[in-house]
């Protein structure tokens, strides 16, 4: 049950992370037009509702990459005994939420999502 719970949450954090990157599309293609266009996708981006969208595309991220790895182990022919995959699988969420906290904590990130100009 544990496995799969993860697997699916892997396959969601996917389907999540490839949603967010018309996000990505959309600011990067507005610093293209002008900082009008850019200013006014950041003033978007900063409301509430957005800050958490892309707080939890950041943990998205992280838990998809470690998860991805832990696939590329699995693809290998690793770690599949079932004391196995649950240890593997509990270093994935923890190593998930290690990485956003630091993000949270080291880069300007967790400002924004704080709300800080």
């Amino acid at each position: 049950m544990y496995t799969m719970t993860l697997s699916i949450l892997h396959r969601a954090s996917g389907l999540y992370l490839s949603a967010c990157g018309f996000l990505f599309v959309a600011w990067i293609g507005s610093a293209a037009i002008g900082p009008s266009a850019l200013g006014c996708v950041n003033r978007i981006y900063s409301s509430l509702p957005m800050r958490i969208a892309l707080a939890l595309a950041l943990a998205a991220f992280w838990y998809h990459l470690f998860a991805g790895i832990r696939h590329l182990f699995w693809d290998a022919g690793y770690g599949f005994e079932k004391s196995s995959a649950r240890r593997s699988g509990k270093m994935v969420v923890l190593a998930a939420a290690a990485a956003l906290v630091a993000t949270a904590l080291l880069t300007p990130a967790g400002r924004f999502f704080a709300g800080a100009p």
